[in-house]
């Protein structure tokens, strides 16, 4: 008996391992940041929120809406406060009445519309580059920051996966660049990506020559494509973070004489899908580009590019 229960304590502890694997690492770090803000909220008013119950939980999404959070961010809270029950080993209806009729009056009373971070368009993408180019740095430094930006853009990226990228993941080819993406948010599984970046005939813009350039004067053979610089112009072994291509972002959209308060480092992904939209790509084309699994936030990206293109005023003449 002594053996079963041995058995059983294993199989669950190789259970959670599992589950803990299953999500990528930045995933399961945003999960903990809005577990945390949960935390306080439960401390503070004697709540216990490990393990939780459904009605402790949407007193905690009603404590957000009067905060005026978004509707995407209660969602959000939500999924993550179930995930991390999931991870510790408990087990929490988040689909409970008390909960999901909760969600419906609080969008019934304040709306669902979301103003979101800004997509950097096709206009604004040749400001920056416009901008990065002029800058009085090292040309090592102007060609990293310049590829980061058009091969953020060009291939749907994520951040994230943009830091993540290694020189072994390159692949060039007569047509242009083809780009591995060994994990990213949406392959749980593990399946990769490969993106394929066409040569453009406008050079100066053109993703596969920039970096092609990046990868000549940084003298990278192996290990993390891009990379942060030591004193000068020398160049660490050491990827860049996240954190500092947002930084980027924002340092260029400013330096352009565009106002950056809008954007995030998520703009460069989402102003491809919205410009490849705008460009009639169809949207079966785009997903397999960003990789989204969900034809929910594509559809939303083409919604935003067609409001004027087919909008009914264009048809009445003035």
């Amino acid at each position: 008996m002594n053996e079963i229960i041995t058995d059983i304590k294993a199989l669950q502890e190789e259970t959670l391992l599992n589950l803990q694997s299953s999500k990528a690492n930045n995933t399961v770090r945003a999960y903990k940041s809005d577990f945390k803000d949960f935390g306080l909220f439960c401390a503070k008013n004697g709540l216990k929120s490990l393990p939780s119950e459904p009605k402790i939980v949407s007193l905690y999404l009603t404590h957000l809406s009067t905060k005026e959070a978004k509707m995407s961010t209660l969602k959000r809270r939500l999924v993550s406060i179930g995930v991390i029950h999931k991870l510790k080993g408990h087990y929490l209806d988040t689909k409970h009445p008390s909960i999901i009729e909760n969600i419906m009056g609080i969008k019934r009373r304040k709306g669902s519309i979301q103003n979101g971070k800004k997509p950097i368009l096709i206009n604004s993408l040749k400001q920056i580059i416009n901008v990065i180019d002029q800058q009085k740095k090292e040309e090592i430094k102007i060609l990293r920051d310049r590829s980061i930006i058009l091969i953020g853009f060009s291939g749907g990226f994520r951040r994230n996966e943009i830091v993540s990228l290694n020189y072994e993941d390159l692949d060039f080819v007569q047509e242009g660049l083809k780009i591995s993406l060994r994990r990213s948010k949406t392959d749980q599984f593990g399946e990769g990506l490969i993106k394929a970046l066409p040569y453009f005939n406008n050079s100066q813009y053109c993703p596969v020559i920039s970096l092609q350039k990046w990868i000549k004067i940084s003298k990278i053979k192996s290990g993390p494509l891009f990379r942060r610089f030591k004193k000068g112009s020398n160049l660490s072994e050491n990827r860049l973070t996240d954190q500092t291509v947002a930084l980027l972002i924002k340092e260029y959209l400013k330096l352009a004489g565009i106002d950056n308060k809008n954007y995030s480092g998520h703009s460069l992904r989402s102003g491809f899908a919205t410009t490849a939209a705008e460009s009639g790509a169809e949207e079966r084309s785009i997903m397999a580009m960003t990789g989204h699994k969900s034809t929910e936030m594509v559809r939303r990206y083409i919604k935003e590019a067609n409001l004027f293109k087919n909008n009914a005023l264009n048809k009445i003449k003035i």
